[in-house]
């Protein structure tokens, strides 16, 4: 059984149909971080604890990015109750 809903996205379809909010919030935020990383390719020395390393900005920002949200998801599970 067929919503109205249902029907109506089914007759809209084409472009209409592809380009929804979370789409284009998607390619709004995959355009900006391609501009982000285009813009900061220079080559940066950080310091982990006694090496120095030479990275491009971008990436030791991305390494910094995937971290944290690593951390954040590790934390997220273990307060679930249930666990």
């Amino acid at each position: 059984m067929r919503t109205r809903a249902q029907g109506s996205r089914e007759r809209a379809g084409g472009a209409r149909g592809f380009f929804t909010p979370g789409r284009i919030a998607a390619l709004v935020i995959i355009a900006v971080t391609l501009v982000f990383v285009f813009q900061n390719t220079g080559e940066v020395e950080i310091r982990l604890l006694i090496p120095e390393v030479t990275m491009p900005l971008w990436l030791a920002l991305f390494g910094t990015l995937l971290i944290g949200g690593l951390t954040g998801a590790v934390l997220a599970m273990r307060r679930r109750p249930g666990r």
